[in-house]
């Protein structure tokens, strides 16, 4: 399907012959890029760390032919507008609920990853109403019972040298990748490569987003979630452990878990056929059995 933009706005600039019109909205006094891809019931896909809306380049099109689709660039990242001061995963939250009323969404399925779990956890308990279906994606609640990487893992992802350079994306972003894919996959890797470096982060922005994710915990808030929520994991994550998957599943009401075998921090590439066919599954069924 082609790319709805489903607001009046929109259609009013392009009617004027707004060629170069930038699909942004005024959000908590900045300007946040979205794109909306397909019909049917929204769905808002949440980027994970220091990543925009092209992390989930092997989700839009393919999960555009049953639903609306709406992906962003977090403020600060890539075509959204950079911004000083601290972030919040809260603040993030606002950001998402106010995209939302912004393009006219009352309340969609809410689809986090890693960083953007966290987002997606803040935005259920805050914005319940606006949530239909909850799906966490290799993430943890956070705090003290957070299931922490090795050492080294956690090292690479706090340094900063050399940000946004190529050499970085590949030693740091492909923590992310299991051996074999990086191994087979060498076009889809090298294109990974140049969407990250296409979408440079402000030092400033990557620190600020480590210091809320540090500082994240709603492990006691969990029992407050109220829309029916699937955690996924991959047993071979090495950033986000899968025991944290299982943890969150168990404090999450009625929550269901699927582990998917094989399954690194960024199976919802890797593995994207299965991934979409699970959340498909799951948004659409009125009942789902993991």
């Amino acid at each position: 399907m082609g790319r709805l933009f489903g607001v009046r706005r929109q259609a009013a600039a392009l009617q004027r012959g707004a060629h170069n019109y930038v699909p942004k909205v005024s959000v908590n006094g900045l300007k946040l890029y979205y794109e909306i891809d397909g019909d049917g019931e929204p769905v808002v896909l949440i980027p994970g760390f220091a990543a925009g809306r092209w992390i989930w380049f092997r989700q839009t099109a393919d999960l555009s032919r049953d639903f609306r689709v709406i992906s962003f660039d977090p403020r600060g990242v890539s075509a959204s507008d950079k911004t000083e001061g601290p972030q919040t995963i809260s603040l993030l939250a606002d950001d998402i609920a106010h995209l939302l009323q912004e393009i006219d969404v009352t309340h969609a399925h809410v689809v986090g990853a890693s960083f953007g779990g966290f987002v997606a956890q803040e935005f259920a308990l805050k914005y319940p109403s606006m949530t239909r279906k909850l799906v966490l994606c290799c993430t943890s609640f956070g705090g003290p019972n957070h299931v922490v990487p090795a050492p080294e893992t956690l090292q690479a992802l706090a340094s900063t040298k050399g940000l946004n350079s190529e050499e970085r994306m590949r030693t740091n972003l492909l923590l992310a990748f299991t051996p074999e894919y990086v191994r087979t996959q060498a076009a889809e890797v090298d294109h990974i490569v140049r969407l990250r470096a296409m979408n440079e982060v402000p030092e400033h922005i990557y620190l600020s987003q480590l210091q809320a994710a540090m500082s994240f915990n709603v492990e006691s808030r969990l029992e407050g979630i109220s829309s029916p929520t699937l955690v996924l994991s991959g047993d071979a994550d090495v950033i986000v452990p899968v025991q944290n998957s299982r943890n969150l599943a168990a404090r999450i009401p009625d929550a269901k878990l699927h582990i998917v075998e094989g399954g690194s921090h960024t199976f919802f590439i890797e593995q994207a056929e299965k991934f979409n066919c699970v959340i498909r599954e799951f948004l659409l069924a009125a009942d789902f059995r993991g």
